[in-house]
C-alpha cells in the first residue's frame, strides 16, 4: 500500500510516500525560515501564501524521488488539525482537489497522532502502552498511547509550549530565527547553573506544564542587568533557561511512569530534538530501568512520513474522510 502524506500546518511544507507502514520512499520538506526571520516568528498570512506556493511542487517532488505517480498512490493522508488555519487550508484544500480528481481516498490526520507515532518510522520500534512526551512549539503534553488509534491525554501546557519559551527566549536576546536552536547551540557553552531560574511544578502531581513564569524570569534577568550595565553572559542564560525547561520535562515525564506504572518512553515533536533533553531524559530511564525511544532529529520537525504513517494506520480502522469535513485549529486526541 502506497501512502501520500501531506503536512502544511504551520510554516513547513512537506510530502512524503510511504509503503505500507515501515518503507519510506521519499520525504521532501521545504522550509520558510527565511521568510518568517526577519520578523522574529511565524506570520500566518505569508505562511499561507508561500505554502500555495509549494505544495505542489513539494508533492510531485515526493512523488518523483519515490519512483511514482498519483496514480500509483492508494492513500493520500493530510494534516486536519491542529495549526493554523489558513495553513492547513492549503493543503487539506490541496488533498481534497487530488483526491477528488484522482478517485484516491484521502483521510484526516490529528498532527499530534502523527509525532506520536513518528518514532514507528524508525526501525527499532517500541511495544505498546507506553507514555510520549510530545514537545515543540505549538505543544507541550504527556500521553498515555495504547494502540496506533488509542491515545489518552494525561497532561498538557497551560500557556507557553516548550518549543514557544525557547523562540521568544531566543528573540529576546536577540538570537535569530527560529530561536530554539540558537538557544541550544548558546547553552552548550554555558554555565547550566549559573543563573537562578524557577521551575513550575504546578499543584502536587500535576502532569500539566507552564513556561511563561520562566520566560518572565528571563526577561526579568535580562532588563535587570542592563540596567545595572552588567556583562551579560548569554551562555549562562540560554544553559540555566534550558537545564529548567528540561527538568521540568524529564520529571514530569518520569511522575506520568510512575502514576501509569509503564516502563516505555517515546519522545516527539521538534524540542525532542534537544540534545540536552535526550541526554537528561536518557538518564533519567536508564536510573529506573525505563526504555526511551526517539526519532530521529529529521522525523522530530513536521514532516509528512509522520502523517503518511499516522494515516496508514487510521484508515484500517474507519472510512476515508468526506469531502466536506473542515480543518481545525485545536488537538483533536484526548
Amino acid at each position: 500500500m502506497l501512502t501520500l502524506g501531506i503536512e502544511s500546518s504551520c510554516d513547513d511544507t512537506a510530502a512524503a510516500v510511504l509503503q505500507d507502514s515501515d518503507t519510506l520512499l521519499s520525504s521532501v520538506i521545504s522550509s520558510q525560515d527565511n521568510i518568517h526571520t526577519r520578523f522574529g516568528g511565524v506570520v500566518p498570512e505569508l505562511a499561507s501564501r508561500r505554502h500555495l506556493e509549494s505544495i505542489n511542487p513539494v508533492v510531485q517532488e515526493a512523488l518523483g524521488r519515490a519512483g511514482v505517480s498519483i496514480r500509483d498512490i492508494d492513500l493520500i493522508a493530510v494534516t486536519q488539525g491542529p495549526g493554523l488555519i489558513g495553513s492547513l487550508l492549503v493543503g487539506f484544500s490541496y488533498a481534497k482537489a487530488v483526491s477528488y480528481v484522482s478517485k484516491v481516498p484521502f483521510i484526516g490526520v490529528d498532527h499530534m497522532a502523527g509525532h506520536l507515532l513518528s518514532v514507528f518510522l524508525e526501525d527499532e520500534k517500541p511495544q505498546f502502552p507506553f507514555v510520549a512526551l510530545i514537545v515543540s512549539g505549538g505543544t507541550s503534553s504527556l500521553f498515555l498511547c495504547i494502540s496506533y488509534s488509542n491515545f489518552t491525554l494525561l497532561g498538557r501546557t497551560r500557556d507557553d509550549a516548550a518549543g514557544e519559551a525557547f523562540d521568544k527566549v531566543g528573540k529576546l536576546i536577540g538570537l535569530e530565527y527560529p530561536g530554539g536552536p540558537h538557544v541550544s547551540r548558546q547553552a552548550q557553552a554555558g554555565n547550566r547553573k549559573a543563573i537562578s531560574l524557577p521551575r513550575a511544578w504546578l499543584e502536587e502531581a500535576s502532569l500539566d506544564f507552564s513556561f511563561s513564569g520562566l520566560k518572565t524570569a528571563v526577561l526579568n534577568h535580562y532588563n535587570a542587568s542592563k540596567a545595572k550595565n552588567e556583562d551579560l553572559q548569554i551562555p549562562d542564560l540560554c544553559a540555566s533557561f534550558q537545564e529548567a525547561v528540561v527538568e521540568v520535562l524529564v520529571e514530569k515525564t518520569m511522575l506520568a511512569i510512575k502514576k501509569t506504572s509503564l516502563a516505555t518512553v517515546v519522545m516527539g515533536g521538534g524540542v525532542s530534538a534537544n540534545l540536552r533533553l535526550r541526554e537528561m531524559m536518557k538518564n533519567r530511564c536508564d536510573e529506573n530501568g525505563i526504555r526511551l525511544f526517539a526519532p530521529r532529529p529529521s522525523f522530530c520537525t513536521d514532516n509528512g512520513a509522520m502523517i503518511a504513517l499516522a494515516g496508514y494506520f487510521q484508515f484500517q480502522r474507519t472510512t476515508p474522510v468526506q469531502y466536506n469535513q473542515d480543518v481545525y485549529s485545536r488537538s483533536q486526541l484526548g
